[in-house]
């Protein structure tokens, strides 16, 4: 997917929202255990109630892998439900990945070519040919970490060099040598606040994914006064905040209710530059 077709969608749906599903087995209504494959049934129930209502879903890997195979079977039936049912729908693979180069190299063609899914976070603080094998893809996008929305994100990420600049900010300007905003884009926590201002002066023209908006406590307006450029630039996640508000046999229905509310204030935002 490129640029401009992801902006058309944003501007065709009155939305900039990305669906996170951190699916935990813990945590997905408790009918759902009786089916063959829980997981995948509750992925497709959110898909299914919100998908005309976001521009993307963000799998994370994390809560696929810890159940296994069967973890990983649930992720793929979960990337093919979405690419074969709703193909607008730009798919992030949230595994935050980032080794030496050979390594790297097998992990993007885990997710370039054997699953085909249009985007993967990854790590840069391997450096450069950490990150390169998988800018090799053509038509395929790499979201590299900046500024995180965890507390811990102060221990390196502000971290300040003998000049003021701080190490997200080196992470920005380097990064932008391998490729440009048209096959790189950056993780930038809601949580951050103005921090959205310093980013924009670097990457003024890059799309930011930005976790933390809902149960973190990050702000959408917030995001959107000082992150938002000319082509929304922005894909806002929610996870918990959609996929969990309710754990009755109704869930996919509230699901949809609050991503609908998440909508119809990203439409707001958007009059601003539409």
């Amino acid at each position: 997917m490129t640029k401009e077709q992801l902006f058309e969608n944003i501007k065709r749906k009155q939305s900039f929202l990305c669906v996170g599903l951190d699916t935990d087995i813990k945590k997905i209504p408790e009918h759902l255990l009786k089916e063959e494959d829980p997981i995948f049934a509750f992925n497709k129930a959110i898909i299914d109630a919100t998908a005309d209502l976001c521009i993307a879903y963000k799998p994370n890997l994390a809560f696929y892998e810890s159940m296994g195979v069967k973890g990983w079977i649930s992720f793929e039936k979960t990337v093919e439900y979405i690419k074969k049912n709703y193909p607008d729908q730009f798919i992030i693979a949230d595994a935050k990945r980032g080794d030496i180069g050979n390594t790297s190299q097998m992990y993007a063609r885990t997710f370039f070519e054997e699953l085909d899914i249009d985007s993967v976070t990854v790590a840069p603080y391997m450096g450069e040919d950490s990150v390169t094998p998988f800018l090799t893809y053509e038509g395929k996008w790499v979201i590299l970490l900046a500024l995180t929305s965890n507390k811990g994100s102060h221990n390196f990420q502000l971290i300040e060099d003998p000049q003021g600049e701080r190490l997200f900010e080196k992470v920005l300007r380097k990064s932008q040598e391998w490729a440009n905003d048209e096959q790189m884009m950056y993780v930038v926590g809601a949580t951050q606040g103005r921090a959205f201002e310093d980013i924009r002066k670097i990457v003024p023209n890059h799309f930011l994914l930005v976790p933390g908006v809902g149960a973190q406590g990050g702000s959408l307006e917030e995001v959107c006064k000082y992150g938002m450029n000319k082509t929304c630039g922005l894909i806002v996640n929610s996870s918990r905040g959609i996929i969990y508000v309710d754990k009755t046999e109704n869930f996919a229905q509230a699901a949809r209710q609050a991503a609908k509310e998440v909508q119809a204030q990203m439409a707001e935002q958007l009059k601003a530059i539409l």
